[in-house]
């Protein structure tokens, strides 16, 4: 069979190449989805270090609920791997693209009307995603959130709902997606430059107005009323120069009782939102006498210190600043691969070779290796601003009310505090409970490093492996025609 494959022309070898790389990847996650599902099951009793903070009831829910949530994500995870596999192998693709064909035709469309055809195949796949994934949501929320005590909404609310979803994606999608081609198309050598920065702007402009004008069309959105918190946030957001202009409260209860908060903005235009599950048993954290453990005396200290010298400083790169070099990057090598045919062969365009098929064939398929390394890259980034983060309230003096608000919010969605390391280093974006808490209370020094930089290094060992296994057929085919 290897042999036959070797002996396979180019474009066969990529077709290949691609499947055992997304199965590889696939099998990868469901090993590491395996071990944490042991976690839940054998992991019977509140661990000692949250014997005090979290009680046996809300620890046996917990961890029912992530375990059903675990065994729901290996069925359908599995069918979308399954789907895509056949979607492949039956040549979906293709299929796809000439049904776009005859329905522009039957307008006065011809083949020459390339974006025209291009929106139509877009919206017939995201169509087709749709209806595929529905049975699926539809578990998820009526049965899972359900039998837990979370979901909230009526099947009525929420097929409204997705067909407002579907709607507004479409709105956005088609014409970002037309422009993007017209500028590809009409770029010239350069067109990758343009192509980034208008794909740049374009995601300046729907952070900047998501909150504002597209989440309200699905949610309620009311300022944050005068008050306590009001004041202590504002307080907090000046003491530390953050350029806070609006703390929002979005009505999250009317679909799920899970509760969270966020902020988003660019430059000086920073917004906060907050759950209005997060406020419904709202009272201030930081009352006279109550303290968590180990951070009594050396919250007061490090108080007395913020007072006259708070620091803020940036370190590194952000989250979005590496999105913007990774976009740059695989434009770039877009612009050196759209012009191979055997990519277009490989997935059964023998006589044309449409932009968004190359671009979706490049950016989802080929780069799909590096997407994965990338992803693994930026988990750990977040997971480090994370701890940046953590230890810049501690050094606030501000440990016990994150102390407090961490466990909390673990209560409140159920968390599960045990992880399995290798599991929690891949999917993880923030650190686990007991590593935070841990960070919280322990002494001030780089005392997990170590150990972090261990796992991240028996990680690698083991991705690096995979990768050589998944991507040796590339790498043969790459060498022969460098000798060729």
């Amino acid at each position: 069979m290897l042999q036959e494959i070797l002996a396979s022309p180019v474009e066969d070898k990529i077709f290949y190449a691609v499947l055992v790389f997304s199965w590889t990847v696939y099998t990868w996650e469901a090993y590491l989805a395996c071990r944490q599902r042991k976690i839940y099951r054998t992991t019977m009793h509140v661990p000692t270090e949250l014997g005090k903070i979290m009680d046996s009831e809300t620890f046996e829910k917990s961890r029912l609920y992530q375990l059903d949530k675990s065994n729901f994500g290996f069925w359908s995870g599995l069918y979308s791997e399954a789907e895509g596999t056949l979607i492949l192998l039956l040549g979906g693709i293709p299929f796809l693209w000439k049904v776009s064909g005859i329905l522009t035709a039957r307008f006065g469309f011809g083949p020459e009307y390339e974006i025209s055809q291009s929106l139509v195949f877009l919206m017939l796949a995201t169509l087709f995603s749709a209806f595929t994934g529905l049975p699926w949501s539809l578990y998820n929320t009526f049965v899972i959130e359900e039998k837990h005590g979370f979901n909230q909404q009526t099947v009525g609310f929420f097929l409204k709902d997705a067909l407002k979803k579907f709607a507004v994606t479409q709105c956005i999608l088609l014409p970002v997606t037309s422009l993007l081609l017209y500028i590809i198309k009409i770029g010239g050598d350069y067109f990758f430059i343009y192509a980034w920065l208008f794909t740049l702007i374009v995601s300046l402009i729907l952070v900047t107005i998501y909150a504002d004008y597209i989440a309200p069309l699905f949610d309620k959105f009311t300022p944050l009323p005068d008050g306590e918190l009001k004041s202590e946030i504002e307080s907090m957001a000046k003491s530390i120069c953050f350029p806070l202009t609006k703390i929002y409260v979005v009505e999250g209860s009317k679909r799920s009782s899970h509760s969270n908060a966020y902020f988003y903005g660019f430059f000086k235009n920073k917004r906060i939102v907050l759950f209005d599950t997060l406020l419904e048993d709202y009272s201030p954290l930081n009352t006279p006498g109550e303290k968590e453990p180990g951070t009594g005396e050396e919250n007061e200290a490090a108080g007395n210190e913020s007072k006259t010298k708070p620091k803020n400083k940036k370190q590194g790169c952000s989250n979005s600043e590496v999105l913007a070099m990774n976009s740059f990057l695989c434009f770039f090598l877009f612009a050196v691969l759209i012009g191979r045919k055997e990519l277009f062969m490989a997935f059964g365009f023998h006589d044309t070779q449409p932009t968004l098929i190359g671009l979706m064939i490049i950016f989802q398929f080929i780069f799909s290796p590096y997407n994965e390394l990338l992803s693994f890259c930026l988990t750990v980034l977040s997971r480090r601003f994370e701890f940046q983060a953590d230890a810049f309230a501690r050094s606030m003096g501000r440990s016990s009310e994150l102390y407090s608000a961490l466990i909390k919010l673990n209560k409140d969605n159920l968390g599960f505090p045990v992880a399995d390391w290798l599991f929690s280093m891949w999917h993880y974006s923030h650190p686990p409970l007991l590593e935070r808490l841990r960070a919280l209370t322990g002494p001030k020094q780089k005392r997990t490093l170590k150990a972090r930089s261990q796992n991240i290094l028996k990680f690698l060992n083991i991705m690096v492996s995979l990768f050589e296994l998944s991507l040796q057929p590339i790498k043969i085919n790459v060498y022969r025609n460098c000798l060729e």
